[in-house]
């Protein structure tokens, strides 16, 4: 976009001249990827629209546009005139499901009536093989029975099957060539060259035509009610956000007001009574209570909150009232990122699946082509079959079952985890998961609990401000030795005023390090002190097997934190069950060896490695790939980044840094390591049901397009083979939801 002299305008010019608003919205009568493709085009096309992007999973799409160009209820007008329903996401769409739920029953009412009626019509003339010949139904009998199926499959035609005409029309009139087409076009056919026959002679397939609406129409009604199952828990996880907030006027006083979460701003006071959603991430100021934050994180049981505990958005307060201090409002919540990253991984699809899809279009059309010369050819032989021939081609293929199952294995998928804490940020890790062949696991925080406790502290140098510059330098890490080294300090409070560092810098794998006084200090491992003043490093034996950390300056050492850490409830039993599923387990350390051998002993891990910097363990998996492994890389803490984005499938802890996260593949929420095997476990089956539905696909149209071709299939029969076959992959995808999930709970 230029100006009238040619220049490219400021991007900050550009948002103060446009009026930007930003709307969400809930979509209904989305059947396929076409759908979405089609409502983007549509709508990306209005002026003054700057975005416009539709989330598949969660059937809600995110739009900005230019109040001066363009209004909301424009946008929703353009949405519905495409034959869509659409509502601002504040406005409920319960009234809209009912309404297409009720109309979509009612359809398939009409059609399923007139199924049996014109059964009755047909059912004579079937088994009769001439009528005109030694037959008791005479030629004007028959041509009744024609005519009154006639009558009878017009409200089906006109009515039933009038969303796949409005679809087929729609993807015409964009040039795409969707499900719908091919289906329309089979259902026309079969009805006007039916009328045709009723009135010049020949077979009539109208009970052909309404058996075709009847069973396609309850394929997607079954279809509907599976995707709405599978996308639950998104759709809960969307809907947990309360509309509305009470904000202290001024706190401490009492006074409060009921605002629109909107516009809660980062620091407000906020009160949340008993039973409410909380508003907002924050930490309690007053009161005590318990909060259900299994939507989120997957914690089965209440969760206790009391002076200073962290609050999540979306979760619900059970007992007591709380007062809390909002720290992250809006987008910026734990659950808008939940949300985020679901409704990313629905709109991403693994390379088996982008496989089907990118040929499916293009079958289609091979089909229509098959069915075109089928028919010129059949007309040499026998002209009098060869339109029935042409038509039971384009109706035993359509809807094609290799785009319509997997996307409801998938969503299941995503579903399933997400109630058991794993959160999938792309989707496509479910392919990599399944074929998974070697486990690397980070050690703290990941294998152990990651709440890392000081024992003890050995004071090595007579130095009345070694524990104030520690102290200083804890305070400047997020690391989880520097956070128990901080808290073990505050506890003593032996430190005087924090001195003023300089030229701080924080050493992933290493520690972190500043100047006071002209001098360097450092805290962190063993070998990062080393590294400042190559001195021999003697551990006293009393220390053996635990966590150290140093505080170290030119010198030599100043101070010895001895830090133990907990191995997870669940580590053991996880490892275990994972090695049993025939995955290569790996432990990657920075920590020293004794320590690591200790934690490798315990969960019977074999190869363990120790002193690791983020490069060595980048090195390590770039080895395993290079000799054919799918690698699985769990890790918690900054030092992970690296080789998470390195690894095939990325698994950050829900409670680890937010640059591990960032890069993952997925979000362990729930923290357990059971629930990783678990995902494993459902990654697996859903691939595996994956496979079998597009093997199913593959084998059905080997064997039926031929058959049609050859004359074999009557219309009615490819009616209800194409049914059939649409049903078998739909209902297959369900048995994702068969796999115990009592197993992985966790031991009391």
């Amino acid at each position: 976009m230029r100006d009238a002299h040619g220049a490219i305008p400021d991007i900050s010019e550009i948002g103060q001249q446009q009026q930007l608003v930003t709307e969400k919205l809930n979509l209904s009568g989305m059947r396929c990827a076409a759908c979405v493709q089609l409502i983007e085009f549509r709508i990306r096309q209005l002026p003054g629209v700057v975005t416009f992007q539709i989330l598949p999973a969660s059937h809600r799409a995110e739009i900005s546009w230019d109040a001066e160009l363009l209004t909301l209820k424009r946008i929703l007008a353009a949405i519905t005139d495409l034959g869509y329903g659409a509502l601002p996401t504040s406005q409920s769409p319960d009234e809209l499901e009912q309404k297409e739920n009720k109309r979509a029953l009612w359809r398939i009412f009409v059609a399923g009536f007139a199924m049996m009626q014109v059964m009755m019509y047909a059912f004579p003339a079937y088994m009769v093989p001439v009528p005109q010949l030694d037959g008791d139904l005479t030629p004007d009998v028959d041509k009744l029975l024609k005519l009154a199926s006639m009558i009878i499959a017009v409200p089906v035609i006109g009515f039933s099957a009038m969303p796949f005409f409005s679809s087929a029309w729609r993807d015409l009139k964009n040039h795409h060539i969707g499900m719908d087409v091919p289906v329309s076009l089979g259902i026309l056919l079969t009805f006007f060259a039916s009328v045709w026959a009723s009135f010049h002679g020949g077979a009539v397939y109208f009970d052909s035509a309404i058996m075709f609406v009847f069973l396609l129409l309850g394929a997607r009604l079954i279809e509907s009610r599976v995707q709405k199952r599978t996308t639950a828990a998104l759709r809960i996880l969307t809907q947990l956000s309360p509309a509305m907030a009470q904000r202290f006027l001024s706190y401490p006083q009492q006074a409060v007001e009921t605002v629109d979460v909107a516009s809660l701003q980062t620091n407000d006071y906020l009160l949340v009574a008993a039973g409410e959603h909380i508003p907002a991430d924050g930490v309690v100021i007053n009161g005590e209570s318990s909060c259900d934050e299994a939507l989120m994180t997957g914690e089965s049981l209440p969760v206790s909150k009391s002076i200073g505990s962290h609050v999540l958005a979306g979760s619900v307060n059970i007992h007591g009232s709380l007062v809390m201090q909002a720290k992250e409002v809006g987008g910026a919540t734990q659950l808008s990122a939940l949300i985020g990253m679901m409704e990313s991984a629905s709109l991403e699809k693994p390379p088996l699946v982008l496989l089907a899809d990118k040929h499916a279009s293009r079958f289609l059309i091979i089909i229509l082509i098959l069915a075109f010369f089928s028919g010129l050819v059949w007309w040499q032989i026998d002209a009098d079959r060869a339109l029935w021939i042409a038509i039971s081609i384009i109706v035993v293929t359509c809807p094609c079952a290799l785009s319509l199952a997997t996307p409801g294995v998938m969503s299941a998928a995503i579903g399933i985890l997400a109630k058991n804490g794993v959160l999938l940020a792309k989707s496509k890790a479910i392919q990599a998961m399944a074929s998974a062949t070697h486990i690397v696991f980070d050690k703290t925080g990941t294998l152990t609990m990651g709440k890392l406790q000081v024992r003890e502290m050995l004071l090595a140098s007579e130095n009345s401000i070694s524990t104030a510059i520690a102290m200083a330098l804890a305070c400047q890490s997020t690391h989880p030795v520097s956070k128990a080294i901080g808290d073990y300090l505050a506890q003593r409070k032996s430190h005087q005023d924090l001195p003023e560092l300089s030229k701080i810098r924080e050493v992933p794998g290493g520690g972190i390090e500043a100047e006071f006084d002209g001098e360097v200090y450092r805290l962190g491992s063993l070998e990062f002190a080393h590294e400042l003043h190559v001195q021999e490093m003697i551990v006293p034996p009393r220390f053996s097997g635990q966590t150290l950390t140093v505080l170290a300056n030119q010198r030599g050492n100043l101070l010895w934190f001895a830090l133990d850490d907990i191995l997870r409830d669940d580590a053991i039993e996880a490892i275990r069950n994972l090695k049993n599923k025939g995955k290569t387990i790996l432990l990657l350390s920075g920590d020293r060896l004794d320590v690591v051998k200790k934690i490798a002993a315990q969960c019977d891990i074999q190869e363990a490695h120790s002193g690791l910097s983020p490069a060595g363990k980048y090195e390590i998996v770039r080895k395993l790939q290079a000799n054919g492994a799918t690698v699985v890389m769990v890790g918690d803490g900054m030092n992970d980044g690296p080789v998470l984005a390195l690894a095939d499938v990325s698994v950050a802890m829900g409670q680890g840094a937010p640059i591990s996260q960032s890069r993952s593949d997925v979000l362990l929420m729930s923290n357990r390591l059971l629930d990783l095997d678990f995902g494993m476990t459902v990654a697996t089956k859903a691939y595996r049901l994956i496979r079998e539905n597009l093997a199913w696909a593959v084998l059905y149209n080997v064997l039926a397009i031929p058959a049609a071709m050859a004359g074999w299939l009557e219309p009615w029969h490819a009616a209800l083979g194409m049914s059939l076959s649409s049903l078998i992959v739909v209902l297959n995808a369900l048995r994702l939801y068969l796999l115990r999930q009592a197993v992985y709970l966790m031991p009391d």
